[in-house]
């Protein structure tokens, strides 16, 4: 009985514990069940279909044509005269068209549709970065937030403490009514503060949910070394950032495309050669087969401009791919030294409020005991009360800071993980 007894506790210990849901399990759930990844997988779909259709042009096109006509006017001569008859006619046939050579138009256009596929799987692979950002963001904030909540929570019991000791020693006469009246007060404003922190971690939590596509446990665990992240400046230099970049990765395949797109276009002007054959059986007042086979040569001369707007067009659509491809890279540039800028920044806020917060807290065991000894006031405690929590938050903050300034960095290399 004892050994059953043992068991039942030991798994009502381990319900009561909360599962740990690691980052990497948010970013995987939430790229599976993110609508807007599952658009970008069929716009890949999409992008394949049309290299599909693009690729069919420099294959046989076969089409079956009938025609059946219930009345229909023949001429012939008799004796030097035209006479007419009416009477039916149809034909069936089969027709073969292969195109033989176009001056690279078609192949041309094959290669811009097979980037069009590159560009659609590098689109979803930028977005599934940028939505592993958001997931780290919220992740990350959930930890910060679940932190202040403790935080909170323990200088409530500190200011619930002062107010007990304060109502203690107004009764022994040590005391004033403004001290109980000021850390009664403190205790209002840290129930305040804890609600609030609670609140802001219950919004996270609950964005995460929804990005992620099922709820999280209230009493969830999280990996609260997510907020001590390093940055290595050597291994990660504006230039290897550049490289990585999946946005720019995408400027050059569109570059490519139009470039591609722009000859195509040239070689519009100079026609096609293409082979043709058909078999027509028809029947007008006797019945017949008509055989052809051939090579048709069609040369443009005059449509009007169209072409040459079609060709000026693609030339513009190459030139505003590259000035927006250097202009993406200025933004980077900018971009990337001002967030390795604030790395460096935030590694000497974290170092100045480790050594605050430890000048705070030997600061406030001091005022503690003098205050019990009456050689201090309430405002005093309180003030060194305050430091402390302001160091412990400020330190949640710069290390919050600092870690959404390194995933920013993670996204702009295209890093999922």
């Amino acid at each position: 009985m004892k050994k059953l007894a043992y068991i039942n506790l030991l798994f009502l210990v381990l319900s009561l514990q909360g599962k740990t849901l690691t980052l990497q399990e948010s970013i995987d759930k939430t790229l599976q069940n993110h609508p807007d990844a599952k658009s970008f997988a069929l716009k890949i779909k999409q992008s394949h279909t049309g290299y599909t259709s693009a690729r069919a042009e420099y294959l046989p096109q076969v089409n079956l044509s009938a025609q059946y006509n219930p009345t229909q006017t023949y001429i012939f001569p008799v004796n030097g005269q035209f006479n007419t008859i009416n009477d039916t006619g149809w034909n069936i046939g089969v027709n073969v068209k292969q195109k033989i050579w176009d001056f690279s138009k078609t192949s041309l256009q094959i290669d811009a549709s097979r980037l069009d596929e590159d560009i659609s799987k590098l689109s979803l692979k930028d977005f599934q970065a940028l939505l592993a950002s958001k997931v780290k963001s919220l992740y990350e904030l959930m930890v910060v937030q679940k932190e202040a909540i403790a935080v909170r929570e323990a200088d409530l019991h500190v200011k619930e403490a002062y107010y007990a000791q304060a109502k203690a020693l107004l009764q022994q006469g040590l005391k004033t009514e403004a001290d109980t009246s000021r850390f009664l007060s403190a205790v209002y404003a840290a129930k305040d503060n804890l609600a609030i922190a609670k609140s802001l971690y219950a919004k996270a939590k609950n964005s995460l949910s929804l990005y992620m596509g099922e709820t999280i446990e209230k009493n969830v665990d999280l990996e609260a070394d997510v907020l001590k992240k390093e940055f290595d400046s050597t291994q990660n230099t504006v230039q290897e950032i550049l490289e990585r970049n999946t946005e720019l990765k995408i400027y050059d395949e569109t570059i490519q495309k139009n470039a591609l797109l722009h000859k195509s276009a040239r070689a519009s002007h100079y026609g096609s050669l293409d082979a043709v054959a058909s078999y027509n059986r028809v029947s007008s007042l006797n019945l017949y087969d008509a055989h052809l086979v051939g090579v048709v040569l069609n040369i443009p001369l005059y449509a009007g401009g169209k072409l040459t707007a079609q060709t000026q067009n693609a030339e513009i659509g190459l030139q505003v791919a590259k000035e927006q491809k250097a202009s993406k890279i200025l933004a980077l540039k900018e971009e990337i030294s001002n967030l390795v800028l604030d790395i460096h920044r935030y590694d000497e806020t974290i170092a100045a409020k480790k050594a605050q917060l430890d000048s705070a807290k030997k600061t406030k065991r001091v005022l503690d005991g003098r205050y019990k000894e009456g050689l201090s006031t309430y405002i005093e405690v309180l003030d060194a009360s305050s430091l402390v929590l302001e160091a412990e938050l400020g330190l949640l903050e710069a290390y919050y800071s600092k870690t959404l300034s390194i995933d920013r960095i993670d996204y702009l290399q295209g890093k999922i993980k």
